[in-house]
């Protein structure tokens, strides 16, 4: 990974400094990203990547980055979705769903594959609401 796409900003520390993610964390990682496409279809995305940061959050700094990033996103996403759907009425939130929906899918699976290889990952456009 190059200096330039590693996080950077607030609370983002240096990765010189943490501890490569086991395996074991990869797949807890990995899974609060990808288990919000089991919630999603009844907007309720979130509940994974929380139940996740509740329990294995606590045991690993690497699984709570993840699944942190993830409830943020989900939250925002939310929040995208429900505004999209009242400009429904007028027409431009049906294809405003419809870019969320590509958006949606092709981040969540982005963050996946990075959690999966043990790396960081900061969904664009997320309001950082838990930390």
């Amino acid at each position: 990974m190059s200096m330039r796409d590693r996080p950077t900003g607030p609370g983002t520390p240096a990765s010189s400094s943490r501890q490569p993610a086991t395996s074991e964390e990869r797949t807890w990682g990995w899974v609060s990203h990808a288990g919000s496409f089991v919630g999603a279809a009844i907007a309720m995305a979130f509940v994974v990547p929380l139940v996740i940061m509740l329990t294995k959050g606590k045991q690993s700094a690497f699984v709570r980055r993840h699944a942190v990033e993830s409830l943020n996103f989900q939250i925002s996403a939310l929040i995208y979705a429900a505004v999209s759907a009242l400009l429904a009425l007028v027409v431009i939130g049906l294809l405003m769903l419809l870019a969320l929906a590509v958006f949606y899918v092709v981040v969540v699976v982005l963050a996946t594959v990075k959690a999966a290889s043990g790396e960081e990952y900061r969904y664009p456009l997320t309001l950082r609401l838990v930390s």
